[in-house]
């Protein structure tokens, strides 16, 4: 069954974090949309410095959260953070919760969540720096490649992307997940 997944990103986040992901999913035969505020194109850092710029299919503004069978939120440092101050960003990331829809966060992704308020009660991983952030949120945080909570995945780091890439489709295949 073809399924349309959307991969909310902006400027600085990692790119093996967004590539991966992609192509991992676009190999079960499904499509990923990149999903931003900004039109055009968005720059990934790779490692310790800017990397290569991946075009945009989609602003926030004309993404439709309906549009899509489950959301990515990859991360890296700066790109979480421009999202979490977003209301866009943050109105479209809730529908996906509000619809049961898989949704996959890794690294730093997470933070977003947490600004959307829908960690609480949520058992989760990330990266460590934001292991505190996630449990003053409500979230029961743990040092685990990846960990799924009814439809939500989280992972740590790249290094955790192939347990990510699995899980995360495994949820995907099974569709809306309901939430309370």
């Amino acid at each position: 069954m073809s399924k349309k997944i959307a991969i909310l990103a902006t400027h600085g986040f990692e790119e093996s974090e967004l590539s991966s992901p992609k192509e991992h999913l676009e190999q079960q035969g499904w499509t990923a949309h990149i999903v931003s505020p900004e039109p055009g194109s968005i720059k990934a850092w790779a490692d310790k410095d800017w990397g290569k710029e991946y075009p945009v299919d989609k602003t926030l503004a004309e993404a439709r959260p309906s549009d899509y069978d489950a959301l990515v939120l990859p991360g890296g440092v700066l790109n979480p953070d421009k999202l979490r101050v977003n209301d866009e960003a943050l109105a479209f990331v809730q529908k996906f919760f509000t619809e049961g829809k898989p949704v996959a966060a890794i690294c730093h992704g997470p933070q977003t969540l947490i600004n959307a308020g829908l960690v609480q009660g949520r058992k989760m991983t990330s990266v460590q720096a934001i292991s505190r952030d996630l449990q003053n949120a409500g979230a029961h945080w743990v040092d685990e490649e990846v960990v799924a909570d009814n439809g939500l995945v989280t992972s740590r780091t790249p290094k955790d992307l192939p347990a990510f890439n699995k899980k995360m489709v495994e949820e995907i295949r099974e569709g809306r997940h309901p939430r309370g």
